[in-house]
């Protein structure tokens, strides 16, 4: 793949800015990418909360320009490879990223979202130009970036002719869904502004255009990509997806194993591996009560939740459950997160209520993150919905046995508990409802209880588990190479 050439196109990288796991997976697959040969560029916008100093900015492009509907916008290109060794640049156009938020402020999405982004479409295409980069693939992420297969096959640069396309959606519940007045701006032709391409209910839905546009489409898990094609999982693209089926694939994430990793990470309180995983385990969960303020109680079965309080989580299914399961079962439970503002008052209330028993912190906070990780026995995702999930796996790398709801990429990366010889790395669940929830809990407590030669079996399955983005690299270069060769 030396001679392979991808433009990387995200509106959120990690670690210059970051709402959710779209900027872990353009951060990690790009160096994956790189690692295997692939000649790879990033670009994102350079929002005002980009740490330039830190990672080390530098201008290399002023006084670009891009034709956008009737006028000319004119911006501003700066570079760096840290901190990861892999060339980003940045588009910096103060009228659109010199703001408070990425997507939204605290009065809600930004009006001019389609304007803003389709913008950074063509000036993200136009600095690969300046550059003198021409790519064989651009790889674009979400509805953020999904105006640039259609630019391509507008064929209105000469430049990209021979460049591909390959949009992933990571999240269909997300695709830029605006009135139709950016349509000019934009330079999307009232002819493509129909029921096959960006017209959805007389409105603009630019994900949908990117799926009619794209060569390749591809989303983060095998399951997620069947569930997309039906009526319940598609956000109403299902008609399309399915028109679109033999150029659609699912390819599961990664993650990031020098950070996630517990040999080598500083964030918890002892390191550890299989093979002596019952000391650090010991050791992290006794830090874990304690910064949670709960029981110094290394025999009580400690259940973990990291993630956003939104509806997608499963939170209803939670709050159903949890206060059953702490009344009813010997147990802990530790709960990061934010979002909702009746699930923050909610789960922050809950120690309180159940003191030594329940621990919460509203807001984020990476070192708890990796202490609930790594001190966890059980880690608890239920979620209505997940393309791919990414604590899940982390889990299983730290020997933090999943809860899940058999959804997505849960549903592909846990393998479930067989009572009868101890396979498996998690416990799934289907029905959803909190009793399916607190059933599921039980269960993972009587085997903590009753069967600790299979926790002892599924812990250390789990932890040899390869989920390094090695494969899924692999993966992403077979599709590239199926479009140029």
């Amino acid at each position: 793949m030396k001679d392979v050439k991808v433009l990387f196109v995200s509106s959120e990288i990690e670690p210059y800015a970051k709402t959710g796991g779209l900027a872990d997976v353009s951060s990690a697959l790009p160096k994956a990418l790189a690692a295997g040969g692939v000649n790879i560029k990033s670009v994102m916008p350079l929002y005002s909360s980009v740490n330039r100093e830190k990672f080390g900015l530098k201008k290399i492009m002023d006084s670009a320009c891009v034709h956008m509907g009737n006028c000319e916008e004119w911006y501003s290109v700066y570079h760096t490879d840290k901190p990861y060794g892999t060339d980003v640049y940045f588009i910096e156009f103060n009228k659109y990223f010199d703001r408070n938020g990425i997507y939204h402020d605290a009065s809600g999405e930004f009006a001019d979202n389609p304007f803003r982004f389709s913008f950074f479409c063509r000036a993200a295409m136009q600095t690969a130009k300046d550059m003198g980069f021409q790519p064989d693939v651009i790889h674009c992420n979400d509805w953020q970036t999904a105006f640039i297969p259609y630019y391509l096959k507008c064929g209105e640069d000469g430049y990209f002719w021979g460049t591909r396309s390959v949009l992933t959606i990571h999240n269909i519940g997300y695709q830029g869904n605006f009135d139709a007045g950016a349509l000019e701006y934009a330079k999307i032709y009232l002819a493509d502004f129909n029921a096959g391409a960006f017209e959805s209910f007389g409105r603009l839905n630019v994900l949908k255009g990117g799926i009619a546009f794209a060569d390749k489409i591809t989303t983060v898990s095998p399951t997620y990509a069947g569930e997309i094609m039906g009526p319940i999982g598609s956000g109403g693209l299902h008609d399309i997806l399915r028109a679109r089926k033999n150029d659609l694939s699912g390819i599961i994430n990664g993650i990031d194993t020098d950070v996630w990793n517990p040999q080598k990470d500083n964030l918890i309180e002892a390191r550890y591996s299989v093979k002596n995983y019952a000391a650090g385990k010991k050791a992290n969960k006794k830090k874990l009560q304690k910064m949670f303020d709960l029981s110094d109680s290394p025999n009580v079965p400690l259940f973990g939740f990291v993630g956003r309080f939104a509806a997608q989580k499963g939170l209803g299914l939670l709050s159903g459950a949890i206060e059953r399961a702490v009344n009813s079962m010997v147990c802990q439970v530790v709960i990061l997160g934010s979002g909702d503002e009746d699930a923050q008052w909610y789960f922050g209330g809950l120690p309180a209520k159940y003191p030594g028993t329940v621990g919460a912190y509203i807001g984020y906070d990476e070192t708890r993150s990796h202490m609930i990780e790594a001190g966890s026995d059980f880690f608890l995702m239920p979620s209505l919905y997940e393309p791919c999930g990414l604590n899940q796996m982390y889990s299983q790398v730290y020997g933090t046995l999943p809860v899940v709801r058999a959804t997505g990429g849960l549903d592909d990366t846990v393998e479930q508990y067989d009572e009868a010889t101890g396979a498996g790395t998690g416990f799934k669940f289907y029905d959803i409802s909190p009793g399916a929830l607190y059933d599921t809990m039980g269960w993972a407590v009587s085997t903590y209880f009753d069967r600790e030669r299979h926790m002892d079996l599924m812990i250390k399955r789990a932890m040899e588990k390869d989920f390094s983005w090695k494969k899924p690299a692999e993966s992403y270069m077979e599709l590239y190479r199926t479009l140029h060769y």
